[in-house]
């Protein structure tokens, strides 16, 4: 899940919009566009409710207990009586996630789980905590990332157990990378992803995290992060042998797109808290190349 400026802005287009996901684009098969967007702008919605403009927190967990509502709403009714109310706000995300959801069979859990992780970070910045363990962290990529690919593998009709174990790998793989490329952003706005354990363990202060400061006790961690994130996304590579056609070529992608940000993360002596390693057009060339070698 990506953590937007706080500053408000149009919104992005899903084809050329920078993910660390997959969003229906020119790889993804012609049949699952209309889904995987619908699915897209429903997450991008509840993730612009959470971090968006100057709400309060009551509010944003308000507009979040809404729009769970529609959720159910969208997810429980069938037919005729399905239709989303075209004056209901959010009318423009839920009527094609509707269609999707009815369409596909889409399982409203894993959709419920991606609300649980929005309303997870506007508590945690709300009551300035953040992650004591590893598992607790871990747990909540379980509910922000992973249902992002088992999502997408139901949409693909692949619905194995060693597939959905990969996914996850992939998945909680790129919401990690994003948490140690985002640092710069994320830390001044209360969003903070370094586990407690950890920082005690490495002796990074908590006031060095919240001032951005690059101490080298915050590089080494930093540094730990990154190497646990590549192999646990070296190891879900696999699930790249087991999706076949233009959506496994999206996939391999996606890791790759994920592997070369920790190459720069890499490139930048892990200092992250001073600045943002982001992707490039020049880097599409090495991508390609790349994922043709997986």
């Amino acid at each position: 899940m990506q953590h937007p400026a706080t500053a408000k802005r149009p919104a992005p287009d899903p084809i050329t919009h920078y993910e660390n996901f997959p969003v229906a684009s020119w790889l993804c098969p012609a049949h699952l566009r209309a889904p995987i967007t619908a699915l897209y702008h429903f997450a991008r919605t509840a993730d612009d409710l959470a971090d968006e403009g100057d709400a309060t927190a009551t509010q944003r967990l308000q507009d979040l207990q809404d729009y769970r509502q529609q959720l159910t709403h969208a997810c429980q009714t069938t037919g005729a009586a399905a239709d989303t109310d075209r004056k209901a706000r959010w009318a423009s995300v839920f009527g094609p996630l509707q269609h999707a959801v009815q369409t596909h069979q889409l399982p409203a859990p894993l959709l419920h789980d991606l609300l649980d992780a929005f309303v997870q970070d506007v508590e945690k910045t709300r009551n300035g905590s953040g992650y004591a363990t590893q598992a607790e962290l871990l747990d909540y990529c379980r509910r922000s990332a992973n249902p992002i690919g088992r999502l997408l593998l139901h949409l693909y009709g692949v619905t194995d157990t060693q597939a959905l174990a990969l996914s996850d790998d992939i998945c909680t793989a790129l919401q990690l990378i994003n948490f140690w490329q985002d640092p710069s952003r994320d830390l001044p706005r209360g969003r903070n992803y370094f586990v407690t354990d950890d920082c005690e363990r490495f002796g990074v202060a908590l006031a060095d995290l919240q001032t951005c400061q690059q101490t080298q006790s915050v590089t080494n961690l930093i540094a730990a992060y990154a190497a646990a994130a590549r192999a646990r996304m070296l190891k879900g590579s696999e699930l790249v042998h087991l999706i076949a056609g233009r959506a496994g070529w999206e996939l391999r992608l996606v890791v790759q797109g994920g592997l070369r940000i920790l190459d720069k993360i890499d490139a930048l002596h892990f200092a992250t808290l001073r600045q943002r390693p982001r992707l490039r057009w020049w880097d599409a060339p090495i991508l390609l190349w790349r994922a043709l070698w997986m």
